[in-house]
């Protein structure tokens, strides 16, 4: 496996090793950031993974400093797990000088968690379009669990005529439901206790649904009442439709419960998809 820093030795090291899988991290891997590399082997001749804390998507007063970097670690997950290069740019290198040109999303990058974290969706989206340029892989891979940037980065691709396909990964849980993520090491051993409410609320929303409720108002007041009863923070509990990411109507086949809440100094977001005819949630992978 190679680690290599520097765009122009990454591009040197692609020539003719072609088709290219790529899945961008933000390093402090996880078993959900293994199974997108695993489902990378599965399209690609070789895999890329990039580790770069992003400053861009990080708002005033958020963790930016305290982002956890496990470099040496993430490295050697990443050789167990069969990735081929590891692309670890410093910000001198993506960002030589202030990024003046930037990816305006659409407006509905602005609702959700974009509502809560203002500028976040231009940042992640200007940096992923910079990484896609600098490897120009045939497969990039996300993960479900932020699906809203899952959203986002399809409908970039989409429009810029980007050549790379983009290939969503299931959300990777434990084994109490709660979504693995890099933000959970946050958590203490309370918070992580009461960390799988989330996941339990979503999937009383979704089995809800499933039985034919179409109140979707009252479903999400009450997932979020019962939250905010036991110490949590609610920024959103939403249904929306899973292709337009626009709330739910009563008509659509396809949607997506989404949430995001604080608990203690630890935001935590989830969400499930709901199709009908579905008797159980698409994206529960347990570990």
């Amino acid at each position: 496996m190679e680690i290599i820093s520097a765009i122009a030795v990454l591009r040197e090291s692609l020539k003719g090793r072609r088709p290219v899988a790529f899945v961008p991290t933000m390093g402090n891997l996880h078993a959900g950031h293994l199974a997108l590399v695993e489902q990378a082997r599965r399209h690609g001749r070789c895999v890329v993974v990039s580790i770069f804390v992003n400053p861009l998507q990080f708002g005033p007063g958020e963790d930016l400093a305290s982002y956890p970097r496990t470099l040496e670690e993430d490295c050697r997950q990443l050789q167990a797990a069969g990735a081929d290069i590891v692309f670890t740019p410093g910000v001198e290198e993506l960002l030589p000088a202030p990024q003046q040109f930037q990816v305006e999303p659409p407006p509905i990058a602005g609702e959700l968690c974009g509502a809560y974290r203002p500028g976040h969706f231009r940042g992640v989206a200007t940096i992923v379009l910079k990484l896609l340029n600098i490897v120009q892989p045939d497969y990039a891979v996300f993960g479900k669990k932020d699906y809203q940037q899952l959203h986002i980065i399809r409908a970039m691709v989409r429009e810029l005529d980007v050549p790379a396909e983009i290939v969503a990964g299931e959300t990777v849980r434990a084994a109490d439901g709660l979504a693995l993520s890099s933000r959970n090491s946050y958590l203490n051993r309370a918070e992580r206790a009461e960390a799988p409410r989330l996941y339990r609320n979503l999937e009383r929303v979704r089995k809800a649904v499933l039985s034919g409720q179409r109140d979707f108002a009252a479903l999400e007041s009450a997932a979020a009442s019962d939250l905010a009863e036991h110490g949590w923070l609610v920024d959103y509990l939403s249904l929306r439709n899973a292709d337009t990411l626009r709330p739910a109507q009563p008509g659509d086949a396809a949607l997506v419960v989404l949430g995001a809440a604080r608990l203690g100094k630890t935001r935590l977001i989830d969400n499930l998809e709901i199709t009908a005819g579905q008797d159980h949630p698409s994206d529960n992978v347990i570990i």
